[in-house]
């Protein structure tokens, strides 16, 4: 799923290093249109998105694996990591994204109204 999802301007910023704001339905849709393009969509049942995305969490896994802690920001970490880092988790997001719309779920809204739940089963700790 990669560079082809996005085209024209968009690509163009993407290439030129600018900051580009695109929303879950964006990201949607073009998965949509780009497995559409492929004839992909056959391939794209809920089963088969959910494996594809355990093994893109794997491939995101062995980026960490053996590093122990490191520090927020990756801050000794070469550009070129930080930027393989950034192409696994997109692959996760994609793949999530997708599973999500397949399966219905307005992946946006549920995640809203999940951060709503876990408030109120996690209040935060009032100190006097």
């Amino acid at each position: 799923m990669g560079e082809e999802i996005l085209q024209g301007e968009a690509m163009e910023e993407i290439l030129q290093g600018e900051a580009m704001e695109i929303s879950l339905k964006d990201l949607s849709k073009k998965l949509e249109e780009f497995a559409k393009a492929r004839d992909w969509e056959k391939f794209h049942s809920p089963r088969n998105l959910l494996l594809a995305m355990v093994g893109e969490v794997g491939e995101l896994s062995e980026i960490f694996q053996w590093k122990g802690e490191v520090d927020k920001g990756l801050p000794n970490w070469e550009e070129s990591d930080k930027e393989h880092l950034g192409e696994e988790l997109s692959d996760v997001l994609l793949y999530l994204i997708r599973l999500a719309d397949i399966c219905g779920i307005d992946l946006g809204d549920a995640a809203a109204k999940k951060i709503v739940k876990n408030a109120i089963k996690y209040p935060p700790k009032v100190t006097f």
